[in-house]
């Protein structure tokens, strides 16, 4: 039999199934156990400290996703999903955290230079590099109507523009940004470049204070003539928004379909256990049929956006046509169902759930960033509508059929 080879984003490679039983149990030990503790520091101080990603990169948990030849654990991308639905149970930073280090190589290794392998790729699945993803811009979407810009004097770019929202920009020791050539117009124009955190002509702001992901920081970023070596820029001129989003957004968001599906099962945890053991006149509150009724279509919810969600997922490791409609809408699924899941959560236990001392409190305000993350509800159906259309198109050629149907009005150039 063939070993499939293994792709630069990371498809063929795999682990045998009992090396990989035995890693879900260490996840859903380390979860259930230090995980909560460190959630609770979390929460109390409102950041994520140093001994936390020292944690999670010597139990290898930040090295999980990439393949051998960078230093990963070599999981499949299925079997990778099956831990994030577990590490989503954790605390939001914690399931943050694991997320882009497992996750911002796929931008990177596709385009790379070997030199750049070594330099930036490796150390950052190993975790001794944390790479910032700065896509989105505060008077732009996060597609081809970027305007952040670069002018090129020899084998240097001067970059010039602005950024926010960025994950991680803070703390980050490099920015993989996305700009364009100066006078350039459309995705044609676009660079991916690697910029120095201390970079001369920054500023960094931190827009940590958030509603919910406490200790997760976040970044708004004023570059001035930044310079970036020509040495630092992934892929090609006009590659720009393909590093971006071409091999990375869809498994990306199929992650975060997953971890709405691991949060949601943390929040109907709480509320099963809560109305187990909360008596009202007597009797449980699991004896009420309106809650028994509620936890049990939580209960079907959350099985039909995970049985959709590792759909998605194996159709982008196998290399399915389908893949990016399918994982817009896993995402668009999923992210549904959390926001059903956890208002019902939070009504089972009443009054006593907005209290900041009880966990659900936490899960709810958690669980209503998923709905921004890679992408809003808006741009997955913009995504999933291209696809209904182009597969109509291709069905309409064949029959020598009506000419191609316009894209819905409005909407957002976003690439699969």
């Amino acid at each position: 039999m063939t070993t499939p080879a293994i792709t630069a984003d990371g498809r063929g490679s795999a682990v045998p199934e009992p090396d990989y039983r035995d890693l879900l149990a260490s996840v859903t030990a380390w979860v259930e156990g230090p995980g909560e503790e460190w959630a609770g520091r979390i929460e109390a101080t409102g950041t994520v400290p140093d001994a936390l990603w020292k944690e999670l990169r010597g139990a290898g948990f930040l090295a999980l996703a990439a393949p051998p030849d960078l230093g990963g654990r070599g999981l499949s991308f299925v079997q990778w999903m099956g831990l994030m639905e577990v590490f989503s149970r954790s605390h939001a930073s914690v399931r943050m955290i694991v997320h882009v280090v497992n996750g911002t190589w796929r931008a990177m290794n596709p385009h790379a230079e070997e030199a750049q392998r070594r330099r930036f790729v490796r150390p950052s699945v190993a975790g001794d590099l944390l790479v910032a993803f700065t896509l989105t811009e505060p008077g732009n979407g996060t597609g081809a109507d970027i305007t952040s810009s670069v002018r090129r004097a020899g084998d240097t770019y001067y970059l010039s523009g602005r950024k926010h929202m960025i994950t991680f920009g803070v703390r980050c020791d490099y920015w993989l940004l996305f700009a364009r050539l100066e006078g350039s117009t459309g995705s044609g124009g676009t660079v991916a470049l690697l910029v120095d955190r201390h970079a001369p002509g920054v500023e960094v702001e931190d827009t940590s204070d958030t509603m919910g992901v406490r200790g997760t920081d976040h970044a708004s970023l004023t570059f001035t003539d930044t310079p970036v070596p020509v040495a630092n820029r992934i892929g090609a001129e006009g590659d720009g928004l393909a590093v971006a989003l071409g091999g990375f957004l869809t498994p990306s968001r199929i992650s975060v379909a997953m971890s709405c599906v691991g949060l949601a099962q943390r929040a109907q945890q709480l509320a099963v256990a809560y109305s187990l053991e909360r008596t009202t006149f007597g009797k449980p509150l699991a004896s009420r049929q309106a809650i028994a009724f509620a936890l049990a279509e939580n209960a079907a919810d959350i099985a039909a956006a995970r049985a959709l969600t590792l759909h998605a997922a194996q159709a982008w490791q196998d290399g399915a046509v389908d893949a990016g409609s399918l994982s817009s809408m896993a995402k668009l699924t999923a992210v549904d169902m959390l926001t059903r899941v956890t208002d019902k959560a939070l009504q089972v236990h009443g009054g006593i759930g907005y209290w900041k001392t009880m966990p659900i409190e936490r899960v709810y305000r958690d669980a209503r960033a998923q709905r921004f993350e890679e992408g809003t509800n808006e741009i997955q159906k913009a995504v999933i509508a291209r696809h209904l259309f182009r597969r109509s198109d291709a069905a309409a050629a064949d029959d020598a059929g009506p000419a191609k149907a316009p894209a819905p009005a409005g909407a957002p150039t976003v690439l699969e």
